[in-house]
């Protein structure tokens, strides 16, 4: 392409940008219209010598090799996989970004497992599907989460949604932020802290909720002590990543019922390959046999809308490329986010 300067063209590079895997043909079509004009967009697994940003989870040492002028990879969801950083941690010259697209899915799937754990609707529907009428008649099966207090561990995109559903269900909101340096109201009954508060907060949390990702600071972070700081009776939700809460304590505080209930969308255990999808428990321990806790299999940031805000979010992310400014939403690779 070229672009006018004065009386003379200059020649202007088109900016190469590549994704690993192929997208739907329709929605290719709608993508490749939102893109500015100085992209050149390719797709599959041949990855052009002058790819400038690379667009997937899963980099290789071979991709890196293959171009010498990679400047960034996009990664399509929220996170890093270990793999990824590990690998890209010794290429400082490329740097790591995200999309934060599912933010507000995931920030609803917090708060559907929250009110399914508080008001125990799976087993309660498993009940009445059978026919069996007694738990209507048999004492109190929910609580009510109006004048409760949330912790929400996490204060990023899905974290901000979650707070604000659960002051419009009149709950008080704490919660920790790694930017925060010290306590600070931001109205609203929403209360943010640094990391370090948290065990100062749990003992007030009624409902723990993490929005965390997985990192070397935060594997571990809910264990057998966090736990039994939190009141009896609490609920825990978790749409961060399953090993942020030690599995053995939260088994444990589950079954003997010191937590009330859990809502997990992350887990311990995933399918290793296709053919095991259909037979592969989600953690070392049987909390399938418990009824107070809810199962979902990892999918909170799923819906009929992700691809396509997954492509309107990523060509905004191109487009500030195309016109020279910083990519947004950078990963520290440090810290892991």
């Amino acid at each position: 392409m070229t672009r006018e300067t004065g009386e003379t063209k200059e020649r202007v590079r088109p900016l190469s940008v590549h994704l690993i895997e192929a997208l739907d043909q329709d929605l290719a079509a709608e993508f490749a219209a939102a893109l500015d004009p100085a992209i050149r967009l390719t797709a599959g697994d041949e990855v052009p010598v002058d790819c400038r940003i690379l667009v997937t989870g899963r980099a290789t040492p071979e991709i890196l090799a293959r171009c010498p002028e990679l400047a960034a990879v996009v990664i399509p969801w929220a996170g890093v996989p270990r793999k990824t950083r590990d690998l890209l941690l010794a290429h400082p010259r490329v740097s790591v970004h995200n999309l934060h697209h599912n933010a507000a899915a995931t920030a609803e799937m917090a708060v559907a497992l929250l009110l399914a754990a508080a008001k125990s609707i799976v087993p309660l529907d498993r009940a009445l599907r059978v026919g069996d009428w007694r738990p209507r008649y048999e004492g109190q099966h929910s609580i009510e989460l109006r004048g409760r207090t949330a912790l929400l561990l996490g204060f990023g995109a899905i974290g901000e949604r979650v707070a604000k559903a659960c002051v419009a269900l009149e709950m008080q909101v704490l919660a920790t932020r790694r930017r925060a340096t010290a306590p600070g109201a931001l109205g609203d009954g929403i209360a943010v802290y640094p990391p370090a508060s948290l065990h100062e907060l749990l003992p007030r949390a009624q409902a723990l909720i993490v929005c965390l990702p997985l990192t070397p600071e935060t594997a571990g972070l809910i264990g057998a002590r966090e736990l039994a700081l939190l009141p009896a009776e609490a609920i825990l939700v978790n749409i961060g990543r399953g090993p942020i809460v030690d599995e053995a304590a939260l088994y444990d505080a589950l079954a003997s019922r010191r937590l009330r209930a859990a809502g997990l969308d992350v887990w311990y255990r995933y399918p290793e390959n296709e053919a095991a999808r259909a037979g592969t428990m989600p953690a070392h321990l049987p909390f399938h046999e418990l009824d107070n806790v809810v199962l979902s299999p990892h999918r909170a940031g799923d819906n009929v809308e992700t691809e396509s805000h997954r492509l309107a979010a990523l060509a905004v992310l191109l487009n500030v490329a195309a016109r020279g400014a910083p990519l947004p939403n950078r990963v520290d690779l440090e810290r892991g986010y």
